[in-house]
């Protein structure tokens, strides 16, 4: 008989040094929805909270003769990168969807975020056939250090179409206007229509014709925010939640008979703005949990996997568990994979209490209940239950990092400073010791590796550096453990 891994995993979780001091989730939450608005681009609403940011970039798309202004900056430059932004965007919606009813209040201002993100993707997919992926030259503004209100680098417009694909791109962008149909499904009907119209248009795109943006775009797009995994994940990540949002056969047999050649079985522990493949079997799998969809139990299989892949006692040799706790995965940015796939911990582990199903992890078993427990524990470790007791989210508890590497959070703030601050002027903002004086609430940085060490410091941004890509599937996270805080 397989025997649980609640022991093992029990005993690995209280060995490490956690403060365990308890969390106000609910607080958490407010803030790292409020965080996406520190990170707005063009016209702000006067509902604006983070009230030190004001109105930029209200021009870009002129150069190209159409409106892109709108839209996230992605982190502590002033570009706006299309893949990032539309995984953001999906990784919101799937947060409301699967864990919006324990947001409370929140959830209104969660439900604003997404809008203010596909609102912007409905402008960059306007004409069909084309999709516009990048606004601003990421080596011309990454030569700055100055506030996006005051941005004079170029804002030079990339587009993907017809002789120059983006499979990958597209293919995210279409995933997250259809996740996003189905958060205003009830709340805006028509507008829910509109993103999953454009939905379908985007994927046919991607899919007909089929390339690799970093291929097209290369010397704009690469080394920020290369494909390296290739479009064939996203091809089948746009399939997935266009059936989901759409329930059309078309979208369930392109999966079903793309599944082998578009490699869904591929690196199943990577999740983020590159990899989909663990969340594709994750999201897929809930339909074979429901009884629903049978011809889809590879998937599950590959869910499984996955899941076995990062427990802590089993994982996968790219997996690692710092002495304090942490997730960690080799690349930069550690924070971007605890929340992703602390995000696919929690989203299986209601699929499986749903079903009342355990995963199968050789000899051993994993519960929907300890399944929670990891991924509570990363949680816990981000606000603070860490060997150097520091919340890594800006705002939240009485130690945290205090100079992201931010440009409109470490620059005087227009009303402090009305006078511009050039280009190079702003040097010194980036070099100065003293604290960023302009708090970007909600902000959780790329936060430590295997070794538990944090640099508080704007130049070392690989720790320092905030992402959108890091707080969306945190929403979603904090979302459910601020009802559910308890270990079960």
């Amino acid at each position: 008989m397989a025997r649980s891994l609640s022991l093992v995993l029990f005993i690995v979780l209280l060995s490490s040094p956690a403060i365990n001091a308890g969390h106000d989730y609910r607080d958490a939450l407010r803030k790292s929805i409020m965080f996406f608005e520190g990170q707005r681009s063009g016209k702000l609403p006067p509902d604006q909270r983070l009230r030190w940011r004001r109105d930029s970039a209200l021009r870009d798309g002129s150069s190209a003769g159409v409106d892109l202004s709108g839209g996230y900056y992605d982190a502590g430059d002033n570009v706006k990168f299309g893949f990032p932004m539309a995984f953001t965007t999906t990784m919101l919606s799937w947060s409301i969807i699967d864990f919006g009813r324990t947001m409370g209040p929140e959830l209104r201002n969660a439900v604003k975020a997404v809008k203010w993100g596909t609102d912007y993707l409905l402008k960059a997919t306007a004409i069909p056939g084309v999709v516009f992926v990048q606004v601003g030259d990421a080596y011309s503004d990454h030569n700055c250090w100055e506030r996006p209100e005051d941005m004079d680098t170029l804002r030079t417009v990339y587009r993907i179409d017809r002789a120059h694909p983006g499979s990958d791109v597209a293919g995210e962008t279409a995933a997250a206007l259809a996740a996003a149909s189905i958060v205003f499904r009830k709340r805006d009907p028509a507008y829910s229509r509109r993103l999953l119209d454009r939905a379908k248009r985007v994927f046919a795109f991607a899919n007909r014709y089929r390339g690799a943006y970093s291929s097209s775009l290369y010397h704009a797009v690469c080394p920020f925010y290369c494909d390296f995994n290739g479009y064939q994940d996203e091809l089948l990540w746009g399939a997935a939640w266009l059936h989901k949002a759409s329930r059309k056969r078309a979208y369930r047999e392109f999966i079903v008979k793309n599944e082998v050649i578009l490699r869904a079985g591929d690196t199943i522990n990577e999740f983020g703005w590159d990899n989909k493949h663990a969340g594709i079997n994750v999201l897929i799998s809930k339909e074979v949990l429901m009884g629903k969809a049978e011809y889809f139990e590879s998937f599950k299989q590959n869910a499984d996997g996955f899941i076995c892949s990062i427990l802590p006692g089993v994982s996968h040799p790219q997996v690692q568990y710092s002495r304090g706790g942490l997730l960690v995965k080799t690349g930069g940015s550690n924070m971007q994979h605890v929340t992703s796939l602390s995000f696919l911990l929690l989203a299986y582990s209601n699929y499986l209490s749903h079903a009342k199903k355990v995963v199968p992890c050789g000899e051993l078993t994993a519960s929907p209940s300890l399944l929670r427990q990891v991924a509570k524990r990363q949680v816990d470790y981000i606000l603070g239950d860490n060997p150097l007791g520091m919340s890594y989210m800006v705002g939240y508890g009485r130690r945290f990092p205090r100079r992201i590497h931010h440009r409109g959070s470490s620059v005087p703030s227009v009303s402090a400073h009305p006078a511009r601050i050039g280009c190079k002027e702003g040097s010194r903002y980036f070099l100065s010791p003293n604290p960023n004086p302009n708090l970007l609430v909600g902000a959780v940085v790329g936060g430590p590796n295997v070794t538990d060490a944090f640099p508080d410091s704007r130049p070392y941004f690989v720790q320092s550096e905030p992402t959108t890509y890091i707080n969306a599937p945190l929403v979603g996270l904090l979302g459910y453990f601020s009802t559910h805080s308890s270990w079960r």
